[in-house]
């Protein structure tokens, strides 16, 4: 054998065991983020006899959900629910209130389902920072997140996990346990190696981790002493757990750094070493102010502006609409906020951020949220057909059928994709198809 036979066996050895190094798979039915519209799932609503002895968490404080507890401002359509849980809420004609469990895999299932049905490309699961401190052999957001993962793959649905720093602010606490939670995922739950079709979301060929919640000025953390930079450093470059591109979630004016952001610089060295950014708009657009469209498209075009020059990828967020009075009923007694304080006119400002992030160059799109029915941001079914309360309100869905948001969101990504062409005014359901 030769010198030069010796070299080239030796560096595909090499090339061999670094393969077999990383724990991710090879490939995926989703190599790219670029043409997708992905939504947030929070996946963390509970009913009473789920298994999971938590009430009816989410839905209402201390387990409770009642008129006096309810915290949730759009009642989700539950008529396609394999198993639904009762409440004391009744219809207007006295029927009884259901709602459902997403720690029931059946669940899980139906949301994937219809994602693939209406084209909603898949969804980043919400991992909240008290997760990764949890037991993990008991995890109900882990048991979730396996049944999603499963799910993923049976729809073809992309799916990613997001990190969300919100409970973080322990004294002398840091990122260290989300180091410790990914490599968990991927040794135990296989996030980026599913059994059957691997669908886990890559960008430019590297599973995508978000973390979100970074540069807020209303959080207990410091951005430059929780050890983002190694942890970055660590989805970036570890030999077995690494290989990911980042995306990180930043206050809507994070280029400034002004208004909703740090006013630190630091901010832009951390977003400098990411691959993806996505800015957090909701609450800071309406369709109540005159032009704020105008706003929100100058706002996209020199984030990308920005991002282009630092080799950095863009991903604005939208949001139908946005509501919280009963959670503030609860939270801010003194400020109890209107039902619908950003209404969602049927669909037309959804559509309306949609369109102008597409026409203002966006290549791939964040939509909050796809089961957040506390704060009003759901775009899965939700129904204009809710209880009746003098205490509890829920938004009236503007008479549009419960599967309306999801259908905008399907024809949002085809025409990102340029499979039929952009539309400013929002599509005629009619004249479409699902």
């Amino acid at each position: 054998m030769n010198m030069k036979t010796i070299i080239t066996a030796g560096l595909l050895g090499m090339c061999l065991l670094a393969s077999a190094e990383n724990k991710h798979a090879q490939e995926t039915a989703y190599p790219s983020y670029k043409g997708l519209v992905m939504a947030g799932y929070q996946g963390w609503f509970r009913g009473p006899q789920d298994g999971t002895n938590q009430g009816y968490g989410h839905y209402g404080v201390g387990k409770k959900f009642d008129e006096q507890h309810c915290t949730i401002d759009v009642w989700p359509d539950v008529s396609e629910y394999e198993r639904t849980y009762e409440t004391s809420f009744r219809h207007a004609d006295g029927r009884k209130a259901h709602v459902f469990s997403s720690a029931d895999k059946s669940s899980v299932n139906l949301h994937f389902k219809w994602m693939q049905e209406y084209g909603v490309d898949g969804v980043f699961m919400q991992r909240f920072f008290g997760y990764t401190r949890e037991d993990q052999k008991k995890s109900v957001p882990n048991k979730i997140l396996a049944d999603a993962l499963e799910a993923a793959s049976t729809y073809n649905r992309a799916i990613a996990v997001m990190y969300d720093l919100s409970g973080l602010g322990k004294s002398g606490e840091d990122c260290s346990s989300i180091i410790e939670d990914w490599k968990r995922l991927v040794d135990d739950l296989k996030v980026t190696n599913q059994t059957g079709r691997k669908t886990y979301l890559h960008h430019n060929g590297r599973p995508v981790v978000a973390i979100w919640g970074v540069g807020f000025p209303d959080r207990p953390y410091d951005i430059r002493n929780i050890g983002l930079d190694r942890l970055i450093d660590f989805l970036h470059n570890d030999p077995e757990y690494g290989g990911c591109a980042v995306m990180l979630g930043v206050p809507t004016f994070w280029r400034t750094l002004e208004a909703d952001c740090v006013h630190d610089p630091y901010l832009h060295t951390l977003i400098s070493q990411a691959d993806l950014v996505m800015p957090w708009t909701i609450q800071r657009f309406s369709p109540l102010l005159h032009n704020d469209m105008d706003r929100f498209r100058d706002l996209v075009v020199e984030d990308i502006k920005w991002c282009r020059e630092k080799g950095v990828d863009y991903v604005p967020a939208v949001t139908p609409g946005f509501s919280w009075h009963n959670l503030s009923r609860r939270e801010f007694p003194d400020d109890v906020k209107p039902v619908g304080s950003i209404p969602r006119q049927g669909g037309r400002f959804y559509w309306q951020q949609l369109s102008t992030a597409i026409v203002s160059g966006a290549e791939m799109i964040y939509v909050a949220m796809f089961d957040e029915v506390d704060e009003g941001t759901a775009i899965f079914k939700c129904t204009g057909d809710h209880p009746v309360s003098d205490t509890a309100l829920f938004i009236d869905m503007d008479g549009k059928p419960s599967d309306h948001y999801l259908w905008l969101t399907g024809e949002a990504a085809r025409m990102l994709r340029g499979e039929k062409p952009l539309s400013l005014k929002m599509p005629d359901r009619v004249s479409g198809s699902k």
